[in-house]
């Protein structure tokens, strides 16, 4: 028999699960900013924050689902002591479709909520892909108007303008399924093989161009790296058709919805028109005009999801990536109507439309755009601890600063002034405070504002002259303690 190695011998390697990250102070502030502007907006427009809990039945995650071979599918699932599987949560709407299914007779409806909190896939990661991240959500359950459509579209304009994307750079891109669904019947597309090609190749055109796309549409495409894509096989003129829905003006909504009704087709693409043309208007009187959000056919998404109205938001200005090359940075959140997913528990349709966007993304495309929070990350005031027979007076000057408003800690190390001092500048600290015998016996405090140090220390070339002259350090009486702090502070 081989004996177990010792656990006093066993080092587990200290790193990330693949597709996790850690996260510190200056990330989770930004994420949080964004999160307080656009709860504000969601909240100003009439929509309840609710929180569902991380995990759900497995069986409640839809097209989701883990199968009984592959319980983790999707998914990260564990076993109940019930024999059922729960997962924890693939979004945010999957778990509002199972609350308002089993709370609906309660609910005032239409009911109207927003959500926010961390979701888990288990996919496989890669650059920016990870398998934990922030989604935060809008949706309107239980109205079937599209008028509800437009408000969550305006809201999402609204919000997106709240944390630093003013107008121009960021727009809402609105299409309805019921167009391109319309359009592809009417030209006699309905296999749904063929139909689903069509699809995907309409959603490629930001990226190929109408050429590319055209090509998609028919027998297929060389790319530049010699790999060939099987096409739809369409003919001549269904081609031609998709193109022209395609080529609609994009810079006005009402030229765009005059361009789409010269197309003609279905009963279902006459409706998606009519739809787009109430939520024109709804958008209209919210004060939303085309350069905030406009209409574009090619919009699709989510091809067994939506089932009419679809949009995005879209960064529109130049960025680059980290070789100094143009790049486009595309969607920063997206939704739609989705009339089905509560229909899985109740059998009956009840009609939702929502938008959603990863928390992450928008703060990097916050930061390509130059629209991050410039409020300066500070830590807290530290109190510096030279003899340990002093600590209550240090821990005075601490909850002083506390009961002000003021972050404030004392030091808990073990390390001399010059360490401590180290440490209040990694803690990115505005001040430190000093606190030594003669300061207790006159009554006073030293007060060294690293702000200003650090910023006088870029352009220091005589470090004898600036240790005598000690650049921001001022001696105040005790009594003065919180306004000297609060000025440094900018208060």
């Amino acid at each position: 028999m081989i004996d177990a190695p010792d656990d006093t011998d066993f080092r587990p390697e200290a790193r990330n699960p693949r597709g996790f990250v850690d996260r510190r102070a200056r990330d989770l502030a930004a994420e949080r900013r964004i999160l307080t502007a656009v709860s504000a907006v969601y909240e100003r427009y009439g929509f309840e924050l609710l929180d569902t809990g991380v995990f759900e039945y497995a069986d409640a995650l839809g097209k989701f689902l883990p199968d009984a071979e592959r319980p983790n599918e999707g998914v990260f699932a564990l076993q109940d002591d019930d024999d059922q599987w729960m997962a924890l949560r693939y979004d945010l709407t999957a778990p509002l479709a199972r609350f308002a299914a089993q709370n609906w007779e309660t609910l005032p409806k239409p009911f109207r909520r927003y959500a926010f909190g961390p979701v888990w896939r288990n996919e496989k990661p890669g650059p920016a892909r990870f398998r934990q991240f922030t989604q935060c959500d809008a949706d309107t359950v239980g109205s079937n108007r599209p008028e509800a459509d437009a408000e969550i579209i305006a809201m999402a304009a609204e919000g997106l303008e709240a944390v630093g994307l003013s107008q121009g750079r960021a727009v809402i891109k609105v299409s309805n399924r019921k167009l391109l669904d319309g359009l592809l019947v009417g030209v006699g597309v309905t296999a749904p093989a063929q139909k689903l090609i069509a699809l995907r190749a309409m959603d490629k055109l930001d990226r190929l161009g109408l050429q590319g796309v055209k090509e998609l549409l028919g027998v297929g495409r060389l790319d530049e790296s010699g790999d060939f894509t099987k096409g739809a096989n369409l003919g001549t003129a269904a081609i031609d058709a998709i193109l022209k829905l395609l080529s609609a003006p994009a810079d006005d909504r009402g030229e765009t919805l005059n361009w789409l009704s010269g197309i003609g087709g279905s009963d279902a693409f006459a409706e998606g028109l009519t739809e787009l043309g109430q939520i024109d208007h709804a958008l209209k009187a919210l004060g939303v005009g085309s350069d905030r959000a406009r209409f574009d056919p090619s919009i699709v998404r989510g091809l067994e999801y939506y089932t009419g109205v679809v949009f995005e938001a879209d960064l529109q200005i130049p960025t680059v990536d980290d070789k100094g090359k143009p790049v486009r940075f595309g969607s920063v959140g997206g939704g739609g109507r989705y009339d089905d997913l509560v229909a899985r528990f109740t059998g009956e349709k009840v009609p939702a439309t929502g938008f959603s966007f990863g928390v992450s993304r928008l703060a990097a495309a916050l930061e390509a755009a130059g629209a991050a929070g410039q409020e300066r990350l500070r830590g807290p005031i530290v109190v510096i601890a030279f003899n340990a027979d002093d600590m209550p007076h240090y821990f005075a000057v601490a909850a002083e600063l506390r009961a002000a408003g003021i972050a404030a800690e004392v030091y808990l190390g073990s390390s001399g002034m010059k360490a401590q001092m180290k440490y209040a500048d990694r803690r990115l600290s505005p001040a430190a405070i000093m606190l030594g015998g003669d300061e207790i016996a006159a009554g006073t405090v030293t007060l060294k504002d690293l702000d200003l140090g650090r910023e006088l220390a870029e352009g220091v070339k005589d470090n004898s002259a600036w240790k005598s002259e000690r650049p921001g350090q001022i001696t105040v009486p005790r009594s003065a303690l919180v306004a000297s702090v609060r000025a440094i502070l900018g208060h």
